[in-house]
């Protein structure tokens, strides 16, 4: 999977806007579609981005979009792109636009300052919001975020470490906004159930940034150092034995942690994980805890995350997804692009409403929530989204289910 975007300052900002008056005459209507009751689907998308990676995630996400639309085939559903730039100002154009031609839901944008543009736009007029934005900071207040939240991922995580005995860990955060987030909600999560963190560091990009916060995080200095003693308490006694016995020891003790919490993904991931086993946090005694970002097949081929666990949407029918959209596009989707196949196909299934109750607040945050190829999913009052999620274990023939996916909400939401 994919880094969630990480929200960044747009130069300059976007300027509050006017009001929009909405001319039904003026609508967008393709003539191939004229005289049906269309429903218009905005999907807003930077396109046009500066960044070759973000044009060709653009365009996967606009694919997946085009695949849900084929596969449920309601003619009265009008899919409208618009390429937003990657800007606040971009977005906010592209949201105007959307709204003069009638858009009656905006799927997207993918940024937190697009989203945050684009809001005011769309609560003007009325019409909710559907984004891609992992910061919950611009939900709420008619913007949904239908993305893989890190909250999500580390509750689960934790819930299910907890429930395995595990009330002790360790953690390496990134020196990043994700990381910065993901540190505030692991702190708060682990406090929530009784748990205690022992230890904690954050760590730069840099491989040489990275070794200094593993070796502490393992006590590094001060195992070696107490193997180091231990062979010269041995070789006094003429123990050669217990000497034999610690030949190939690197550090002894214990470390006061039972797992582990990682939150990496990709690259920095495969050059951070075998720092983990190579300065003695034992795989076998410590289990390493990750989060969505470690459903990557790539990953498997890394021998140091072995029976890890981590938070996924159930498999099953993410699998069917990436089949399908591979035999019509000739490539394999990333792993967000599912977000936008769900996003259409969530639009078709409500567009089967009458007129005026199909993407309203009720509608939107109803409590049983929605089935999609990413499992079971439902838009909590202010914006967020609560998953489904189940809880993989990692292994070199691929990841398998340790624990499976709720298939129903069976509470209300947590708030």
């Amino acid at each position: 999977m994919q880094a969630p975007p990480i929200a960044v300052q747009p130069p300059p900002q976007a300027a509050q806007p006017a009001g929009i008056a909405r001319d039904p005459s003026r609508y967008y209507t393709p003539k191939q579609m004229q005289g049906r009751p269309l429903i218009r689907v905005a999907l807003l998308l930077p396109f046009n981005s500066s960044r070759a990676d973000v044009r060709a995630l653009s365009t996967s996400l606009y694919n997946a979009a085009q695949l849900a639309l084929f596969e449920f085939d309601n003619p009265n559903i009008l899919l409208i792109p618009k390429a937003t730039g990657g800007s606040a100002i971009g977005a906010q154009t592209a949201a105007t636009e959307a709204v003069q031609e009638g858009a009656d839901l905006i799927l997207g944008p993918l940024f937190a300052e697009e989203v945050s543009a684009v809001a005011p736009v769309a609560r003007g007029v009325n019409v909710p919001v559907v984004a891609f934005s992992t910061d919950i900071t611009v939900a709420g207040n008619g913007v949904y975020l239908l993305s893989f939240q890190p909250a999500a991922d580390v509750n689960r995580v934790v819930d299910y470490a907890m429930l395995q005995g595990m009330t002790k860990f360790a953690a390496l955060f990134p020196q990043n906004d994700y990381g910065n987030r993901v540190r505030a909600v692991f702190e708060e999560a682990v406090s929530a159930r009784a748990g205690h963190i022992v230890t904690e560091e954050s760590y730069s990009g840099s491989p040489d940034g990275m070794t200094g916060p593993v070796q502490r995080l393992a006590n590094y200095g001060g195992r070696h150092g107490a193997l180091l003693a231990k062979r010269a308490e041995l070789k006094a006694a003429g123990d050669t034995q217990g000497l034999k016995d610690l030949e190939k020891r690197d550090t002894i003790g214990d470390l006061g942690y039972q797992a582990v919490f990682v939150p990496e993904g990709g690259a920095r991931l495969r050059a951070l994980a075998p720092l983990l086993p190579y300065y003695d946090i034992d795989p076998r005694k410590v289990k390493y805890l990750g989060t969505g970002l470690w459903d990557d097949p790539s990953l498997q081929r890394e021998p140091s995350l072995e029976g890890a666990w981590y938070p996924a949407p159930p498999p099953e029918a993410h699998e069917q997804f990436v089949a399908r959209y591979t035999r019509v596009y000739g490539a394999t989707p990333p792993r967000i692009a599912s977000l936008a196949y769900d996003a259409v196909s969530l639009a078709v299934a409500l567009s089967a409403k009458p007129e005026g109750e199909r993407f309203t607040v009720e509608t939107l945050t109803e409590p049983d929530g929605f089935a999609g190829v990413d499992g079971i999913f439902r838009f909590l009052p202010e914006g967020r989204t609560e998953r489904g999620l189940a809880i993989m274990e990692m292994h070199g023939s691929g990841a398998t289910v340790v624990d499976p996916a709720p298939t129903s909400f069976g509470v209300p939401p947590s708030l």
